[in-house]
Parts: structure tokens; sequence; C-alpha cells
């Protein structure tokens, strides 16, 4: 049985560290966060939303083939470590100081002849030029590889067993011993590539790709707010030709991945000016829903305006670079108040998060449709009278925001 340490238990390394200990690993999963290992430790999952998740962590800490610690001890008697430490980016620029924290601590429990796999997406360059010397200052015969996580939250053990393995390493052996590690425990085509740069460079490109496609799908919108088109009509008629893959229009792009990982390609020292313009697309979509908003309402000053949705995408908890914020500051720096409201948080939540909750019965001036979370649908309006809905996913029903006396604002219909 193979002897895995994962480092890193967050919404990727948790479910990772669970498939890998209920397909014949022993696995002994590292994070920072004490509460984290303790609950685990007990069997509870600690990342939620996740199908099958649940079980497998209870299954295996019962099993005795997962077990979680602080202490990055245990990579000594491992024989593979799988990094997955998130590296997000700060005003363009990646942010290292987890991930070199996590990564000083492997190098100081090496043993000899380890495999360390990095999964978390890094810029071009990271694996063999910034981590691979550290690794092997401390043990010179190690195998250093990198192998993204191609995954979606809520479905990872599905993708895992679905989508090809990209591996590449920084040298022949390294490669050749990464690709015999995820061949030994993953059921998917594993594909190895010709270095640690190529399999960096296919998460970012592939990553890339949708943000692009995502600013296309919002100009589009705009472009057809302006001639007075419905965006959706048009994009479902363009799609019914087997090379158009345009995606859905919407008030922003949140998550760990697609507002970040352009940055991440970027950092790596060769411009592209079309990268950067759909990075501003997409960041710029919550202004420009609310100045809909403010020309539909004649103003927004002294408005109440309720958002729908913290949770970057629906029935997912997580609020990282969520739409939400910048819809906020839009609204409140033009003199409304904005209040929120989501299934999936408490009202304490939303405060740490800087938000007021909506109470449910305070009548706004507009709704802005941020999340589609199922628990949000055209009802929510029923008894608000003459309110306006900015719909900022196209995901409501035009004729049941008017049934209900209300006006319907569409993202670029």
């Amino acid at each position: 049985m193979q002897r895995v340490s994962v480092v890193g238990l967050g919404k990727m390394g948790l479910p990772f560290a669970a498939y890998l200990a209920t397909h014949g690993a022993s696995v002994s999963g590292i994070d920072v966060d004490a509460s984290v290992v303790d609950s685990i430790n007990r069997g509870i999952a600690t990342v939620h939303g996740e199908a099958g998740l649940e079980s497998a962590v209870a299954d295996a800490v019962a099993a005795g083939t997962l077990s979680a610690h602080t202490s990055f001890a245990p990579i000594a008697d491992s024989d593979v470590v799988v990094v997955l430490i998130p590296v997000l980016s700060h005003r363009g620029n990646p942010d290292f100081s987890a991930h070199d924290a996590g990564v000083a601590s492997i190098a100081d429990h090496l043993s000899t002849n380890t495999l360390v796999v990095f999964e978390t997406t890094l810029p071009v360059g990271t694996t063999s030029g910034r981590y691979a010397p550290i690794l092997r200052e401390s043990a010179p015969d190690v195998y250093v590889a990198f192998s993204p996580e191609r995954v979606f939250s809520g479905r990872v053990f599905a993708d895992l067993e679905a989508y090809p393995k990209i591996v590449g390493g920084v040298d022949e052996g390294s490669t050749v011993r990464a690709v015999a590690f995820y061949e030994s425990v993953l059921s998917a085509e594993v594909w190895p590539v010709a270095s640690s740069e190529e399999a960096e460079m296919v998460k970012l490109a592939e990553t890339t790709y949708r943000d692009l496609n995502i600013a296309y799908a919002n100009e589009l919108a705009r472009i057809c707010d302006g001639l007075g088109l419905d965006v959706v009509d048009v994009i479902r008629g363009a799609n019914s030709q087997p090379f158009s893959h345009i995606h859905s229009p919407g008030i922003g792009v949140g998550g760990h991945c697609i507002p970040h990982y352009p940055h991440l390609l970027l950092s790596a020292g060769v411009p592209s000016e079309l990268i950067s313009l759909g990075r501003k697309v997409n960041e710029g979509m919550p202004k420009w829903a609310v100045n809909r908003l403010e020309r539909a309402l004649g103003g927004l000053a002294g408005r109440t305006i309720v958002g729908l949705g913290l949770a970057y995408r629906p029935g997912v908890r997580e609020m990282e670079s969520s739409p939400a914020f910048g819809v906020r500051d839009s609204v409140v720096a033009r003199g409304a108040t904005f209040l929120l409201a989501d299934p999936l948080y408490t009202a304490a939540e939303m405060s740490e998060a800087g938000f007021t909750a909506w109470d449910g019965a305070t009548r706004p001036d507009a709704f802005v449709l941020i999340t589609p979370h199922e628990q949000f649908d055209e009802s929510i309006v029923a008894a608000m009278g003459d309110v306006v809905v900015l719909d900022g996913r196209n995901a409501w029903s035009r004729e049941k925001v008017e049934a209900a006396g209300a006006t319907y604002l569409g993202f670029g219909r």
C-alpha cells in the first residue's frame, strides 16, 4: 500500500485525500488548521457540498487509511507527497506566501526517493525554477512533478475518473515516477507531457480560455443590450453550429480559479493584450450591471438594493471573488443601501464578510440576482410590489417577474 501525504486539506485537497484513501492508498492529510485536522480525525468532512465526500471521509478514517495532522512529520515515511495549497493573485501578482511556507516544511521532512507532485495551479516555471531546487537541496534524489487538478467543486470524485490526468516532471525520471503513481490510483487516462512547464501551461491555458470565452459572452450581452436583442437567443442560435461554444454572460466571475489564473499566466513575463482585456471586461461586469440599474431607477441615491447571492456559484459555499463584492461597492458608492441574502450563509457570516443581511421583509427598490441558488425564484418579488429586478444570470422568467408586478431587466436581453 502506497503511503501518500496530501498537504492542504481544503476544497480540493480533502476530496483528493479521501479518494486516495478509498482507492488503495494510506493517506496522511496535513493542514495548518487544527480545527480542520480534529474534525477529519473524527470522521467529519470539513468541505461541504461535495458529492460523496462525507461518507468517503467517515469510511476512510474508520478503516484507518486516512488520518489528519498539523505536523509535517508523516512526510518522512511517505512514498508520495501531493501539494494542494492555494496560490491566488493579489492586484495581479501571485501570492506564494502559504505555498512557500508549505514547501519549506516539506523539504525539512523529505526522505530519499520521495515523489513530490504539485497540483496547485502555478505560474509557468514555478515547479522547476522555484520549488525543485529547494526540495533537492534537502533530498538530492527527490522526484518532482506538476500535475494540475482539473476537477470542479461539487463533483471532484466523478471528475477524477473522467478527465485525463496531465503529468509533467522536472526531468524524465520524475515524469516516469509521477505517471506510475497516478496510473496506480486513478482509472482515468494519464497523459505525460514534455515538462513541468508544459503541464503548468496546460492548466493555465484551459482556465484562461474560460475567462476569455465568458468575456466574449459578456461583450455580446452589452452589444445586444444596446441593440435591443436577446443575448440568450443569440448565443443559443450561434451554438447550434458545432464550431461555436460560447459560454453564458453574467454579472461577474468568481471563485479561486478563473479570476486569478489569467494573472498567474501573465506573471510569467510574456504580455498578452487579449488576456488582460478579457480580465478587464469580466471584472467590470458588476459595475456595468449597476449602471443599468441606476438608469432604470433614475438614480440610486437613497435607494435600497437587495443582492441575492454571496456564493460565487449556485449550491457551493464559497465566496472567493464573488461578484457580490463588486455589486455592493458600486451600489454603496452611489449612495444606496445594499442588503444581501444567501441561504448558504448566516447573517453573522455575511456580516464578517462586510455585508448586512436582508431580513426578507424589508421592501427594496430593486433586487439583483447574483447567484441563482435553487432557493431563489420569482416568488421572492411576489409581495414586494413595483420593484425592479436585475437578473444578473438570466435565470428567471421575465413573464413571472412581470406578472408579480415587478420590472424585469435581463442581462443583455
